[in-house]
Parts: structure tokens; sequence; C-alpha cells
């Protein structure tokens, strides 16, 4: 995706059987994520940057940046919600107007292409929220904002199935939600699903975490299911699931623009003051050139 679209990422369902404040939060992720060449990292982070303050102060995209932790290196994730189809080329339209009025459209333009060079490769893809198999999400917008503007850590994992064994799968996520749901000491799980720019169903089980320890002293899936639902679950991923992989990533802060509802969460992290503080400065669009400007561009 070039960075315009590139930006906007975190693509899962909602699904009727979701509270509708829980609705609110965006029935779609939009989810761009790329590799970076190694040499090019800091023309990487200078782009992307510069981006996401132009879109920051003339009202463009929103989204949030991860980098791994554990993964493949220097692999990067921009991620946005999005409430149907028709908001994707709003937003999009949004993004590319913040940054013309920044830079003036050649420049942006120019900033893309550089972007582009900075990445080994970039894939998007369009996730539908379920949450008819996510597990304890926040029930109102505020709890939404506050959990996820306090979230540090995102373990993701990639499940592939295999053709005619989504419905086998998607039982499976319903009998751990529902004995989830009945342990008070379960964790939330959020479970989206690919409908745009995948081979196949692929499936993303996602939890949040505030700090590293918070992945320390979590219930086990035996024990939430306990023996008979956990052969079950064994049973059912030798013949559903096809490859499996987790990634762990951390949020960056400098390369994000959230929802307002997100930063005020936690200013000092979502909003360093330096961001802030040029935030707050009257751009100045002509003299901003592409000499450090190598902007991202987004997918295709």
């Amino acid at each position: 995706m070039s960075f315009r679209r590139a930006l906007w990422a975190l693509a899962v369902v909602v699904c009727l059987a979701a509270p509708v404040a829980v609705q609110a939060q965006g029935d779609y992720l939009d989810v761009y994520t790329v590799k970076v060449k190694p040499e090019k990292l800091a023309d990487f982070q200078a782009l992307t940057k510069k981006w996401a303050d132009a879109n920051r102060r003339y009202n463009g995209d929103r989204w949030l940046a991860l980098e791994t932790v554990y993964g493949e290196s220097n692999v990067y994730l921009f991620t946005s919600t999005r409430r149907d189809y028709a908001d994707v080329g709003a937003t999009e339209a949004a993004a590319m107007l913040a940054a013309n009025k920044a830079f003036g459209k050649a420049t942006a333009q120019k900033m893309e292409q550089d972007f582009s060079n900075c990445l080994v490769w970039s894939r998007s893809e369009l996730r539908r929220r379920r949450w008819d198999l996510s597990r304890k999400p926040p029930t109102d917008p505020d709890a939404y904002a506050k959990f996820i503007g306090e979230s540090r850590l995102l373990r993701s994992s990639a499940v592939h199935i295999r053709s005619g064994h989504v419905p086998d799968f998607e039982a499976l996520l319903k009998d751990m939600k529902e004995a989830g749901e009945k342990n008070p000491n379960a964790q939330p799980v959020f479970v989206s699903q690919v409908v745009e720019g995948s081979k196949g169903a692929t499936f993303y089980i996602s939890t949040l975490r505030s700090s590293f320890s918070g992945f320390d002293h979590n219930l086990t899936t035996r024990e939430i299911l306990g023996e008979e639902g956990y052969k079950k679950l064994q049973q059912i991923n030798a013949d559903a699931v096809e490859t499996a992989e987790s990634t762990l990533y951390r949020f960056a802060p400098d390369i994000s623009n959230p929802p307002d509802e997100i930063a005020k969460v936690a200013a000092d992290f979502w909003r360093p003051k330096a961001m802030m503080a040029a935030a707050t400065t009257k751009p100045k669009a002509a003299t901003m050139e592409p000499t450090a400007a190598k902007e991202p561009t987004k997918k295709q």
C-alpha cells in the first residue's frame, strides 16, 4: 500500500452479536505491514514521522504503529479501524489531502516514492472484527479507548485454516470464548478474520498488555478449557490448522497518529512533548523539502 494507505491498518470484524458500543470502534481493521531495509531505517523513521505530523495537523487519517520485538526483524505494522468499505476510501482521500496541504502535491508524491525505496516488501490486509469469537472485549467506547491507550505490547498469532475447516475452527473459538468468559482470571482476546489481501482463510488471535510482565502467569488454554476441551482443541488444530505464526510487537508512538480518545489516555506516551510542540507550530509547507523527507508509500 502506498504510504497514505499504509498508515491505516489493524483490520478486524464486528458481528451483529457485538454490543453496539463496541461496534462503534469500527467493523474492520485496515492493516499495512512492511519490512524495512536495515540501511534505510533512519530514512523510514524520518519519513513516517513527517507523514504522521502532516495527518495530525491537517485532520488526515489516524493509525497505531507497531514494531516487531520477537519475529521477523525490521517489520512494522500500521493499523487503523474502519467502519466499512466506504470509510476506507474516505480516509485514504483525507490522508492524501493532509499530505498535499503540508508538503505540496509534488513533494508528497516524492515522499511516497522514497518511502517505497525503504522497503524490502509490503502487504495490505483488511480484516473483519470477529466480536462473536473474541473474549472479554471492552464493552463501551471509554473502556475500549482506555484499554488500547494503556497497552504497550501486542502479541498476534496468524492462523491459516485448511480449506473446508473454517466452521470447525470457528466452533472451537466459540468454545474457548464461552469457557474463558466464565473464568474471572482469563484475559481479553481479540479475534479478526482477513477478508481482503490473503490467500485462503486467515484468522488473527491477538492479546494486548501494558508491559512484558503482563504475559507472565497467564492461564493456559488447558486450564481454561479443562482436559476434555483441551483434547478437542488439539484434534481440531490437527485437522483444521494449516500453519500458525506468532509475533510480539511493541507500539511505536513516534510514528503513530492515534485517535484523540486513545491519545489522551496516556498523552506522555502517545504524544511526546517534542511531537506536541511540532503539532502546535504553524506548518511551513513551502519550506518542507524532500531531502530527509523520504516518506511512506502505501499499499498499492
